[in-house]
């Protein structure tokens, strides 16, 4: 039997991005998982997720994500996340701030047979970019 929705998010969001295990992609996501809302375009499978997330890792090596609350229906769980991190990777676009970044976002996911299918992803990334100190490229002039 495989893993309740909301087991399988805290594993994702652990495992993946609070100890950085990148096996927990492959693991976790499955072979034609879709995610929504994380880079403009969708992002297919693991080897399509892999690179957004070696990005936000080495941008922010500590990132430490928690989940405040989680919200199960079905097949579908919803988890409203708290983010914390110090900018110290020039991964994004820019070069690194050494500055602290903490925001919130929330994540719904859809959970099949113990693997993330769909993820719809809204975090506050316009914040973060305030506090490191930078305006984004889609909003720059």
């Amino acid at each position: 039997m495989s893993q309740s929705p909301e087991a399988v998010i805290r594993e994702w969001f652990d495992q993946l991005w609070n100890q950085k295990k990148i096996e927990t992609i492959d693991r976790l996501f499955a072979a034609d998982g879709i995610a929504h809302g994380l880079t403009g375009d969708v992002v297919r499978g693991p080897e399509g997720f892999r690179p957004f997330f070696s990005t936000f890792a080495e941008a922010f090596p500590d990132l430490h994500i928690d989940i405040v609350r989680a919200i199960v229906q079905g097949e579908f769980v919803v988890v409203h996340t708290h983010v914390t991190g110090r900018h110290q990777g020039h991964t994004l676009g820019f070069s690194a701030t050494g500055r602290n970044a903490t925001f919130e976002g929330a994540t719904i996911a859809r959970i099949v047979d113990g693997k993330i299918v769909e993820g719809w992803n809204f975090y506050d990334f316009l914040s973060m970019y305030q506090q490191l100190g930078v305006i984004p490229p889609a909003l720059g002039a």
